[in-house]
């Protein structure tokens, strides 16, 4: 491991470490985990860093981190095996929504509202630990009987407005042997490889809303609740 990268990973545990701290003091507070989104690409050779803290972060139990494959980096040599162009379709969305022209890898979204240079940890840790000190303006609770996913959201404030709710499934880990392009000679692990992003419903937040999903596989399931427009994260939650 060279020194950069040392210095990055320590600066992340430190960083990891504090966010623990806050979030058990927000416990009371607080009732959804914090979502970041990573967009990342394996022929980027800035990314590994970022893959590296996305999979410190899948272990927090207050956040629901979320590997995105783009493919706008397939044309330099390696085409990214996890890629779709809905990812990249997502990030574009994002920051047209910011009124940002470019989009980059490695990227972090935190709450759908803070963007970050995804290799940044300590940065990436910082708006982690400013979301998780607020609370969360929807309570999201699911519960998995083999392929139903019962889904109860409840608002708790008012004013909300338009919201679109989303079912997430992403696969836990996988291993990448890279061959050619930036990363070419490099094995790398991935973690929380997102699979499919659906928009399942749209909610006006008036009243609590209680609804089924019929899923397949064994591949975890994350229900996100957002902003319309790609606005800010309000509540989301995860189960096996």
């Amino acid at each position: 491991m060279s020194s950069i990268v040392a210095g990055i990973v320590a600066a992340a545990a430190v960083g990891l470490a504090a966010v623990a701290g806050m979030a058990s003091a927000q416990d009371r507070e607080r009732t959804s985990p914090v979502v970041v989104e990573l967009f990342t690409s394996q022929g980027c050779s800035s990314c590994p860093p970022a893959d590296r803290l996305l999979s410190d972060l899948a272990d927090k139990p207050d956040v629901i981190a979320l590997a995105l494959h783009v493919d706008y980096w397939d044309y330099i040599g390696w085409k990214d095996s996890f890629a779709r162009p809905e990812y990249t379709a997502r990030q574009r969305a994002y920051a047209r929504a910011s009124g940002e022209k470019m989009i980059y890898t490695p990227q972090m979204i935190v709450g759908g509202a803070q963007r970050v240079v995804g290799a940044r940890a300590m940065k990436v840790v910082d708006a982690i630990a400013a979301h998780a000190a607020q609370p969360a303006p929807v309570s999201v609770s699911l519960e998995r009987d083999e392929d139903v996913l019962s889904i109860d959201l409840q608002p708790e404030h008012d004013a909300l407005g338009r919201m679109v709710v989303q079912l997430v499934r992403y696969r836990p880990e996988g291993t990448v042997d890279i061959l050619r392009g930036e990363n070419a000679g490099h094995s790398f692990t991935y973690s929380n490889i997102v699979t499919d992003w659906d928009v399942v419903r749209e909610w006006s937040g008036e009243e609590a809303l209680s609804f089924r999903l019929e899923i397949e596989g064994q591949e975890p399931a994350v229900v996100i609740v957002q902003q319309g427009g790609h606005g800010a994260i309000l509540g989301a939650a995860a189960t096996r």
